[in-house]
């Protein structure tokens, strides 16, 4: 499912290539669009209220309330306070993974070899925990407050015995999905390969990130209605700019 509507205008594009880590506020209105741009990406996502940091992604909450383990279009991204920080309008890739986290220095050290920067230079092996920190002290935010990311295009299921199972191949060349952002919300982000993905190599993707002003907040139906929870939490959105 998605929410169909010609997005005008665009308002900025940015590359952010394998490795690569960025952050900025997401305005209230504007619509955001992350692009696979060579199939097999992963972007590890954090949320969090632009004007009052201590208010963040919930993915326990985010999943409880929406009765899946699947995000995709129609569904929410909520706050600790029951707000929606964004909302997933359109979605090619169809499953993004809130289980798997990301790594630090020594797992991918493990993982994939040293892959230190006296040798490789910009080459060199980044790590999820890291890229995420760098960005986020920009905002003044520390350690403590590195808590839940999402995967995007990354798929993981549970088998019978509980165990999580990376899916290769979840996302494709072109693929995107869409946040709409009912209110100010702080993005951090980095594109690096899923902790569970099965490839030894350390190749992570490149991924397109494209701004766009909506005229209404009628993208944000599909969401709004797909859940009467969903209804509640645009109502406590809401309640910030009146």
């Amino acid at each position: 499912m998605t929410a169909s509507l010609t997005l005008r205008p665009t308002l900025y594009e940015e590359l952010v290539p394998g490795g690569g880590h960025t952050s900025f506020v997401l305005k209230r209105g504007q619509l955001l669009r992350i692009t696979d741009l060579e199939g097999g990406a992963n972007v590890s996502l954090l949320l969090l209220n632009a004007f009052e940091k201590s208010e963040r992604l919930n993915l326990p909450d985010t999943l409880k309330c929406q009765h899946t383990a699947k995000l995709t279009a129609g569904h929410c991204l909520y706050s600790d306070m029951g707000r929606v920080l964004a909302a997933i309008t359109a979605d090619t890739c169809g499953w993004h993974d809130s289980f798997g986290g990301v790594l630090n220095a020594e797992e991918v050290r493990e993982k994939y070899g040293a892959g230190r920067y006296q040798e490789l230079r910009n080459g060199f092996f980044r790590n999820g925990t890291d890229n995420l920190l760098v960005e986020m002290g920009k905002w003044n935010l520390n350690l403590q407050d590195l808590l839940m990311t999402l995967n995007l295009f990354s798929k993981v299921t549970v088998d019978e015995g509980g165990a999580f199972r990376f899916e290769p191949g979840n996302s494709r060349a072109g693929d995107y999905v869409e946040l709409y952002a009912p209110m100010d919300t702080l993005v951090v982000l980095t594109a690096l390969q899923h902790p569970q993905d099965p490839n030894p190599v350390y190749s992570p993707k490149p991924v397109q990130l494209t701004w766009h002003k909506v005229d209404s907040d009628g993208i944000s139906v599909l969401c709004r209605t797909s859940r009467p929870e969903n209804g509640r939490g645009f109502h406590n959105t809401e309640r910030l700019y009146i």
